[in-house]
């Protein structure tokens, strides 16, 4: 007589057989996000569905307070939503000139120039070791900033409108008078001046040395249509003297804040 042999998976139960939706939701909500996403999910159809569900994200989003600046306005996608708010950061490259120049485009020509180099004295925030310096005569720099590139596609930045707060550190000389300069623009798909942060230019006369200063802006109600921000900023001051001999810069910051609480 032949013997008949049953046939039993080697690699034993797979997931899904021992965990209900339920029970895998709430070990999802006690997982980092970013391991549910590159990790959970991955493991079999059961998980991936989990790891996808609105009710998830929003659940994480409730715990975390990350709730719409309007509750009337609810995220069309929960994960994204949540995503958002916890990776904010700021959008601009190389704030405090710790990759020398790179990432800026310089708009000005001739002794129109910048050059890196150590603070005149220690800044506010202690994790910045450089700053940017200007030259005699107007020196501008700028940086755009393509919100789809970043994450924030156009249904979101219409939906929400999230705050956009801008905020620059400046430090002018003590023996000579200066000029600070800052122009900040939300910008439609075509490049079109939606708002803008235009002050007149921030004076420091001589003798009149303050430290570091900090210029605080937040957008809000901008209305739909923002796709790009563009932000420039410099200073000049009042005496021919040599190169690199401005104002200072540094710790440059353009964040979004979906939930309002900037």
């Amino acid at each position: 007589m032949g013997v008949t042999h049953s046939r039993r998976s080697a690699a034993g139960p797979t997931p899904d057989c021992l965990l209900n939706q339920n029970i895998l939701e709430q070990i999802f909500l006690n997982i980092p996000h970013r391991q549910v996403v590159c990790v959970c999910r991955l493991v079999c159809w059961r998980w991936r569905e989990v790891a996808d569900m609105e009710s998830l994200w929003k659940e994480k989003c409730r715990r975390e307070r990350y709730l719409p600046r309007v509750a009337t306005k609810v995220p069309s996608d929960w994960r994204r939503f949540y995503f958002l708010c916890k990776n904010r950061r700021n959008l601009l490259k190389n704030p405090s000139g710790e990759n020398k120049l790179k990432g800026w485009l310089l708009l000005d020509k001739g002794h129109n120039k910048w050059t890196v180099k150590g603070p005149r004295e220690p800044h506010p925030n202690q994790k910045v070791q450089t700053n940017f310096a200007t030259s005699y005569g107007m020196c501008r720099k700028a940086q755009l900033i393509d919100l789809k590139e970043k994450g924030y596609n156009a249904a979101f930045m219409d939906e929400f409108q999230p705050d956009i707060k801008v905020t620059d550190w400046y430090s002018a000389l003590w023996d000579c008078g200066s000029e600070y300069i800052i122009c900040v623009e939300l910008l439609s798909g075509r490049k079109e001046v939606v708002a803008q942060f235009t002050p007149d230019p921030i004076v420091s006369e001589q003798l009149d040395y303050q430290g570091w200063n900090q210029v605080i802006h937040v957008f809000r109600g901008y209305g739909p249509g923002v796709r790009y921000i563009r932000f420039i900023h410099g200073g000049k001051i009042r005496r021919f003297w040599g190169e690199f001999c401005g104002i200072h810069i540094a710790d440059s910051c353009i964040e979004l804040f979906p939930t309002g609480d900037s």
